[in-house]
């Protein structure tokens, strides 16, 4: 059952995102507005991760479904990305069962209700 939607400014290849829990847009339609991903995540109980603000904006005003994990720290490398995703990722699942918006910055995650 898929739980989560990457977004397409996410990488594509990355082993922990490598299972039935997870879509990319890619395999969906990678032209989509975030009116569409939006709309698709809700439809579907997902919860989107991403770069973009504009979705940490919008789950601001609303309630989920969708819920958003906003990736929030700049352009690194591919390897410092896998790192510090793989480091955080328990801490992230945990803290997405209590926040609807879930930051993950280098060195903290923070859950907004």
């Amino acid at each position: 059952m898929k739980k989560f939607l990457i977004d397409v400014n996410l990488p594509y290849y990355f082993s922990l995102w490598n299972s039935e829990e997870f879509i990319h847009q890619k395999d969906i339609n990678d032209e989509w507005t975030d009116e569409q991903i939006w709309n698709y995540a809700r439809d579907n109980n997902l919860t989107i991760i991403t770069k973009d603000s504009d979705f940490s904006h919008r789950i601001i005003l609303n309630n989920p479904p969708p819920k958003v994990i906003h990736i929030r720290f700049g352009n690194v490398r591919m390897n410092k990305f896998l790192s510090i995703i793989s480091s955080q990722w328990e801490k992230i699942l945990e803290t997405n069962e209590k926040f609807k918006l879930i930051n993950v910055f280098e060195d903290r995650i923070e859950g907004i209700k």
